[in-house]
């Protein structure tokens, strides 16, 4: 393969680092360049420091030092492929890839190299069957799930029914955009409403015309699949037709600071699912800030911390860390590798009591993973902007979204995925 000259760049400094250190290295498939910059550059932060603070704070994981080894992607698939190479030979214990179209590409490669994905929230939905995807995990949440409690929620706006109504699906034109579009179409088969779907062509910089038919039909709903500048486009483009905000809901990567505030006023009232806590009212932000950022540790420049997408990346390298110490107490060994890291991703138990020790209490769902179950609970919440005050409030509690349903594509899919590569599903 033709590598781009950063990874190549990488690569040959990893080489000529010598025989990997020992210590837990955890790849981050950044983006802090391009038109999602907005929205990786908080997560790679995010990401980074809680790994920081257990290197500072704890002396890393189990007595083993974390090293987290970022490479550029820009959200581009083939340089995310070439990131994958050429840091996996590192002692990659699990990747992050941060892109479904990445995800897709990596789920064969990893699966055959014997290293864990974690596409956490994003990624191929039917990977949440563990029998058929046994390298890849994507709890707490999935697509689906995000599709069935964005349902819910409109049906609860609408007294209960959603009979009639129109409901558009405003996607980013690719594999990530069009991972709902099959549950959602169940879903207005079941509840009655119409569905229009409405792609945009990436960066999704240019949506006049995609806004010119929402405005002509007024659909009741219209949900939101953007990342990046594609967010901020919309949103501001809603405003400008004076949609109302309270029916503009978008999924968890549509609805973070960088996403609402170009828009000012305009944007008050837009929502968004989310499964993680918002803001620093949490005791690991006092860590944060005495171990890291006061150090001069930070990964940025500390102004997104507490924002949406920081604690996101800081949500996803708890999980991850948290992994590896199960890994370490199952196999008896500090100095786990990438199968071992995968049994603890699978063994993962994640309790309420866990949050709190960590210093995060609620800050989002406790997740139990299984051999069969690799999505985990599959609930979120809905936040609301409030423009005046700059802040996201949650205003439901966690929503479970319709498993029984789900459960039944992803059965489906997962089957297909497995006669079309071969695979002979697990016993579980």
């Amino acid at each position: 393969m033709r590598l781009t000259r950063q990874a190549a760049a990488l690569a040959a400094a990893l080489l000529a680092a010598g025989p990997a250190m020992a210590e837990l290295v955890f790849p981050s498939l950044d983006y802090r360049t391009g038109p999602f910059a907005a929205s990786g550059i908080p997560f790679a932060d995010g990401y980074t420091d809680y790994f920081t603070l257990l290197n500072e704070r704890d002396g890393g994981i189990g007595g083993e030092m974390t090293r987290v080894l970022p490479c550029e992607t820009g959200y581009n698939t083939e340089k995310g492929v070439e990131c994958y190479e050429a840091t996996k030979g590192e002692g990659a214990l699990v990747y992050q890839p941060l892109s479904t179209g990445i995800t897709y590409q990596l789920i064969p490669k990893a699966s055959a190299d014997g290293i864990p994905i974690h596409s956490m929230g994003y990624g191929r939905t039917s990977a949440a069957n563990g029998t058929v995807f046994e390298w890849v995990f994507n709890y707490p949440g999935n697509y689906w799930d995000a599709a069935s409690i964005m349902t819910q929620h409109a049906k609860d706006m609408s007294d209960g029914s959603l009979q009639g109504k129109t409901i558009a699906l405003l996607h980013h034109n690719s594999a990530y955009g069009k991972e709902p579009i099959r549950t959602l179409e169940t879903l207005a088969e079941r509840e009655g409403f119409d569905l229009t779907l409405i792609p945009v062509d990436s960066p999704g910089q240019e949506q006049k015309s995609q806004w010119l038919q929402i405005r002509r039909e007024r659909p009741d709903f219209v949900f939101f699949w953007g990342w990046g500048v594609m967010n901020q486009v919309a949103i501001q483009e809603a405003a400008n037709i004076r949609y109302p905000m309270e029916n503009f809901i978008g999924v968890w990567w549509s609805g973070a600071e960088p996403d609402v505030m170009p828009a000012g006023k305009g944007a008050h009232g837009y929502k968004s699912v989310n499964f993680t806590g918002v803001g620093t009212d949490f005791p690991i932000f006092d860590d944060i800030r005495t171990h890291v950022v006061d150090k001069g540790l930070a990964a940025g420049d500390g102004s997104s911390v507490g924002q949406v997408q920081y604690n996101r990346g800081l949500y996803a390298a708890m999980l991850a860390a948290e992994a590896a110490r199960t890994a370490q107490e199952i196999h008896g060994t500090s100095a786990i590798n990438a199968a071992q890291m995968r049994d603890g991703m699978e063994a993962l138990n994640l309790t309420e009591d866990r949050m709190a020790e960590l210093g995060m209490p609620s800050f989002g769902p406790a997740v139990e993973v299984s051999c069969a179950n690799h999505a985990g609970p599959g609930v979120a919440l809905v936040q609301q902007w409030d423009a005046e005050a700059r802040t996201w409030t949650p205003i439901t509690d966690f929503i479970a979204a319709d498993r029984e349903l789900i459960q039944k594509l992803i059965d489906e899919d997962s089957a297909a995925y497995a006669a079309e590569n071969g695979i002979t599903p697990r016993d579980c």
